[in-house]
């Protein structure tokens, strides 16, 4: 039955834990209250990318594209939106004062380019009919009845994908060297172990659009010849493992996975493998290990695993992005593909824009485009009237790019050239509040823990770099040091087993590469500009901006600081934990930082 109109509603995990669920149930309870339930579908679909302003509702055909949403907000939504035809102004997205409630009209999509998240906020995703209203499965009909293994490869070749996991290896190329090798079995796999800080690119598309990966993966198989294939996914991803196995067994009733597909006489099935989130396994021999039922550790290649990967036989295994892409490939052709990007870096590619920036969210754009559009068009720039500082790009095996590199086109070359990469597709903005030395101790912890200790140079590389940058935090470093961490950093990237080894020191080199000087005002004058090493920052009250509001000393949690009210407080230096809640919380600039 024809409906006059479609709620959409973010069904993200973002918007999930922010009260989605409840406000989809509050629309639907008042459809049904006020007596339109027949008139209009209520979907709930994957992320729409905008999460700074979720949970967003979006009403069609008005385009009317609410934010911020509420549960409380359903009975407004349908009593004006839906019953009289009038949209409810005080939940429009606006900017710059204009009610720029078409999605075309925001600037945080103006520059994107959605092939990837092509149906992330537009279809249900645990509904198989709508994925397929949008062309979905389209790719595998054609890869299963008009193409040979070989032109499959072709489209792939000319459509010139590389893998999105962050090495960037040609997709077509890695697919033909499985597909050569005479095996009795062939597997395709998934890597959806998605562990970057701040990353969460894999589990959106997996939330909003399971099925364009399962058919990826059955047009994986039918190319080079593999009938089993799994998906290995953190177990701390619950809604994409939800979504997941429900696309799964809608295409097999379907007849789109299992025996014959499409009454053909090919077969491929699926299963998915819950990794325990150790970050190593993003590695693709860990992972492979992992699936196995061994401790999640890499091994040397060669061999590859195109060649001997799973079980020992032949392999294809590519991150959710990559797949994400080839059904649209397929059905639309490697020519339309290659139309977006640059000369070297085909199509477009999804980040997580996190940090301090005022538009965050998950963003999909066109190879080439520069950090300056992504942060201060699309990203709106830094919040607070703070100063753009650096940007992190490529999770832990990334680095940091300062003001100097914002028209750099984002492509696997481009960063690679001034120090970077684009690894999986983290990026964490910073501004003028952040310390550089701070940052890559960020990262070292990190890389520390998620170190699987199989070789010496990850396992102690990470730990003494680590020490070094602890002591240079706490005004305990020297000259010496930063040497010392350049040749460590090198011989890491040279003499470790993995990728994990390889990248970990990026971070650290990138900050003494563009940050010198501020590590070294650390060392030699005990100084965090930032005030983020605590070692280093002294808290103290200006007496003649304080008016004794006392916001300072309540906020304290050590109860340091003293005064009466409307006199100048004072701070205990002996006692000061050096947590930054009265400088946070003082209106009057009056907390001083040295």
């Amino acid at each position: 039955m024809a409906v006059k109109n479609y709620v959409l509603v973010c069904g993200g995990s973002a918007c999930e834990s922010a009260k989605g669920n409840d406000i989809y149930k509050s629309l639907l309870h008042q459809a049904e209250v006020q007596g339109v339930s027949n008139d209009l579908q209520i979907v709930k679909t994957g992320c729409f990318g905008f999460c700074e302003k979720g949970p967003i509702v979006k009403v069609l055909p008005d385009e009317a594209f609410y934010v911020e949403v509420k549960p409380d907000d359903a009975e407004e939504i349908i009593s004006e939106n839906i019953v009289k035809g009038r949209m409810v102004d005080r939940l429009l997205y606006k900017e710059e004062g204009k009610k720029d409630f078409k999605p075309e009209n925001i600037k945080f999509y103006q520059k994107q380019e959605r092939i990837v998240l092509r149906n992330c906020g537009l279809i249900d995703p645990e509904s198989i009919d709508e994925y397929i209203a949008r062309d979905g499965y389209m790719g595998l009909e054609k890869a299963l009845f008009e193409l040979t293994p070989e032109q499959i490869l072709d489209e792939l070749n000319k459509s010139g994908l590389r893998g999105r996991g962050g090495a960037g290896f040609p997709t077509g190329l890695k697919w033909s060297f499985t597909q050569r090798i005479e095996s009795d079995q062939k597997y395709v796999v998934c890597n959806a172990d998605e562990g970057d800080p701040g990353a969460y690119m894999d589990r959106a598309t997996l939330e909003g659009d399971p099925h364009s990966v399962i058919e990826a993966m059955t047009i994986a198989g039918k190319c080079v010849g593999a009938d089993k294939g799994a998906i290995y996914i953190r177990a701390e991803y619950p809604l994409a493992i939800k979504r997941l196995e429900i696309a799964m067994d809608q295409a097999r009733e379907r007849g789109l996975l299992g025996d014959n597909i499409l009454g053909t006489d090919f077969s491929f099935d699926l299963e998915i493998r819950l990794g325990a989130g150790a970050f190593v396994c993003g590695e693709e021999t860990a992972l492979l290990a992992s699936i196995e039922g061994k401790r999640g550790m890499p091994i040397p290649k060669p061999p590859f695993p195109a060649a001997k990967g799973l079980f020992g036989k032949p392999t294809v295994i590519n991150n959710v992005e990559t797949y994400a892409n080839i059904p649209v490939i397929i059905s639309k052709g490697g020519d339309w593909f290659a139309q977006f990007g640059t000369e070297k870096s085909k199509g477009t590619k999804v980040f997580a824009l996190t940090g301090k920036i005022k538009n965050s969210g998950l963003i999909e754009v066109p190879m080439g485009i520069t950090l300056r559009e992504i942060v201060f068009d699309i990203g709106g720039g830094i919040p607070g009237g703070k100063k753009f500082k650096a940007v992190q790009t490529g999770g832990p095996s990334g680095g940091v790019l300062t003001e100097d590199f914002l028209d750099t086109p984002i492509d696997f070359d481009s960063l690679i050239s001034v120090g970077s990469m684009m690894g999986s597709g983290g990026m964490i903005v910073m501004d003028e509040d952040d310390c550089m030395v701070d940052v890559a101790k960020f990262y070292l912890d990190f890389c520390v823990e998620e170190s699987c200790g199989k070789c010496a140079p990850c396992r102690i590389g990470t730990k003494k770099l680590y020490e070094i940058l602890d002591k240079i935090s706490k005004g305990k470093g020297d000259i010496e040091d930063l040497q010392k961490m350049k040749d460590m950093g090198q011989a890491m990237k040279k003499a470790s087993l993995c990728g994990l080894g390889q990248t970990a020191p990026n971070p650290v080199l990138s900050v003494l590469n563009a940050f010198e000087d501020e590590v070294l005002e650390h060392i030699h004058n005990g100084k965090c500009r930032a005030g983020k090493c605590k070692d280093l920052v002294q808290y103290s009250i200006d007496e003649s901006k304080c008016i004794g509001c006392t916001v300072c000393a309540r906020k304290c949690p050590v109860n340091c600081i003293t005064g009466d009210r409307k006199v100048a407080h004072v701070i205990d230096q002996s006692r000061c934990v050096k947590c930054g809640a009265c400088y946070d919380s003082c209106k009057f600039g009056a907390v001083l930082v040295s």
